[in-house]
């Protein structure tokens, strides 16, 4: 099989190519981005042959639509993992990216004649629910008002329900993680979550007290895990939407005894985003209290699914996930694509 992958230097994008790098299937891999690498092409982009394209370009389509439908020429599948994060205070150009770059994907998809479409939706898509019950795919996708990033998941959301529609012959595919981990998006995800005055060597240390929003759960999955999910989908040609965690929920606690000796302080949420609203506003974080909101209100996910359906299983529990992404920020943990390229500290 041939497959194209976009966004195949990010995060997700780097565990997909570490996870089919000598595939007996997946033979081929076209990786697409705006960021490629470069020079002597280190493992694993090498698994790629690698085409420039920059889907939130401004302008008209044509020039990105021809560059796209150039690249899923032959392929089996295309995997859309592309989408911006930063910057935050920019909402035009989160858009262009992650809501009419994936209009143009799914455009080019039909022009080239791809018979097979997964997208990266996420958690993130999904009405509120703030109780530890788990939820599975038919749980609605509308998001939470507040937050940029859960509004225009739930949009891309709504163009896949339309292609669906418009093209019967196409298997469509959404996967819904949580937070994607891995030791490598260390420096990644301190520069677009975190800032760069955050002191990120103290995770290497004991902290004094860990604060915490009241309330504040998570599951998180490692990008291997998550890598292993998109494989199967591909592979086995499943449509339908999947749910992806490692298994856990982590508490507050759990995070405590993890950085601080257990010691918690919990503060209310609504304290939580007066700071980072302001610390937002005045350009000291990168992102909008509409990220905290999202952590707040995101339902807990059943994966019982992908399980069935895939014989996909997490090998890395949600917390030992989280462990390792606070170690890559500690150390400034990166890769060798330009995403995950440690900047200079």
């Amino acid at each position: 099989m041939r497959v194209a992958v976009v966004g195949a230097s990010g995060n997700a994008g780097t565990a997909l190519l570490r996870r089919l790098s000598g595939d007996t299937i997946i033979t081929s891999v076209v990786g697409v981005a705006r960021r490629v690498p470069s020079g002597e092409v280190p493992p694993p982009y090498d698994v790629a042959q690698w085409v420039r394209c920059d889907i939130g370009r401004p302008g008209e389509d044509a020039p990105v639509l021809d560059r796209l439908v150039e690249a899923f020429a032959g392929v089996d599948a295309v995997i859309h993992l592309a989408w911006l994060i930063q910057p935050n205070h920019d909402r035009a150009a989160l858009r262009r990216t992650n809501v009419d770059g994936t209009r143009r994907v799914i455009e080019a998809v039909r022009r080239a004649g791809v018979p097979h479409l997964v997208v990266a939706s996420s958690v993130g898509a999904y009405s509120p629910a703030t109780d530890d019950l788990p939820r599975d795919e038919a749980w609605p996708t509308e998001g939470i008002r507040s937050s940029e990033y859960s509004v225009d998941k739930a949009a891309v959301e709504r163009l896949l329900d339309e292609a669906e529609v418009l093209q019967p012959d196409l298997v469509v595919s959404r996967v819904r993680p949580s937070l994607i981990f891995q030791k490598h998006a260390g420096a990644e995800i301190q520069r677009y979550f975190l800032g760069r005055l955050f002191p990120a060597r103290m995770l290497g240390e004991e902290l004094p007290t860990l604060p915490w929003p009241a309330g504040l759960r998570l599951q998180a999955v490692h990008a291997d895990d998550v890598a292993s999910a998109y494989r199967e989908i591909v592979a086995r040609r499943r449509g339908g939407a999947f749910n992806l965690a490692g298994d856990g929920i982590v508490h507050g606690q759990d995070v405590a005894d993890m950085l601080a000796g257990g010691r918690l302080q919990e503060v209310a949420p609504s304290a939580v985003r007066a700071a980072v609203a302001a610390a937002w506003h005045a350009r000291l974080v990168p992102v909008s209290p509409g990220w905290l909101d999202l952590a707040m209100q995101v339902p807990v996910l059943s994966t019982a699914r992908a399980r069935h359906a895939l014989g996909w299983a997490p090998t890395i529990p949600g917390a030992r996930a989280l462990r390792e992404i606070v170690d890559g920020i500690a150390v400034g943990g990166g890769g060798g694509s330009p995403p995950l390229r440690p900047r200079a500290r």
